[in-house]
């Protein structure tokens, strides 16, 4: 398995929900951070159908601050939500256009998102969200690129996105080293707070991340790391 380039400045994150990229891929963004690369978390929705307890507009409200926090604290600024309604994602134009525009507007070297396969590692189905962003990002790259598609736009073509990574794949292709960087992801999953003190079930967060990242650690010869699968612009 090969590791992740990282000879560029600028990535875009582009994931369904709130917490989506807490789940190891932030463990990365703080590495890259630390080197002085800018990255910019997109998120299509407020995560407003996650707590079943809870009004959806107050759970838009806390969930946008906790990511907006998680963000933080791997030394993401800017952090966008594009509002599209959780748990009802559809493919289609208006999402592929969405993310075309953010690509646009934000110029990346790079694109971080989630597994759009129909299973994670070890064979859990993944959810219909997942699925439908992450194949829309992939698309988004292309449209992004094509000054012909969704003109509309009133923004130039980018084509500088080298490649695009998926976290969380079970056709991954490279990976990252993130020894060192492994409590700042830690940390940016524990800022979802309110959200995990609502599931119903205790989540050793730590445990989850740290198991996950020795495991692949050992198998590429360092102490944690990650893998992502690489599509190739």
């Amino acid at each position: 398995m090969d590791e992740v380039p990282e000879d560029w400045e600028r990535a875009l994150a582009i994931v369904a929900h709130p917490d989506d990229l807490e789940y190891g891929t932030t463990a990365a963004v703080a590495k890259w951070t630390g080197q002085g690369k800018t990255v910019t978390e997109v998120i299509a929705t407020r995560g407003e159908a996650g707590i079943d307890s809870m009004d959806p507009d107050e759970v838009a409200r806390i969930r946008s601050a906790e990511q907006i926090e998680a963000a933080r604290i791997v030394g993401v600024e800017t952090v966008e939500f594009l509002d599209f309604q959780d748990g009802v994602l559809e493919y289609g134009l208006p999402l592929r256009r969405a993310i075309a525009a953010a690509i646009r507007r934000h110029r990346p070297e790079v694109v971080l998102s989630l597994n759009f396969r129909e299973s994670f590692p070890g064979g859990g189905f993944n959810m219909a969200d997942h699925r439908v962003l992450g194949l829309a990002a992939a698309d988004a790259v292309r449209d992004a690129a094509n000054r012909w598609v969704f003109r509309d736009l009133g923004l130039d073509p980018w084509q500088g996105v080298r490649f695009a990574l998926f976290g969380g794949s079970p056709q991954d292709t490279h990976y990252v080293d993130i020894t060192g960087h492994l409590q700042a992801g830690i940390d940016s999953l524990l800022a979802h707070h309110v959200y995990f003190s609502n599931l119903g079930a205790e989540f050793d967060a730590a445990g989850f991340l740290t198991g996950n990242a020795e495991t692949v650690g050992r198998a590429v010869g360092v102490e944690h790391a990650l893998t992502f699968e690489m599509i190739e612009s």
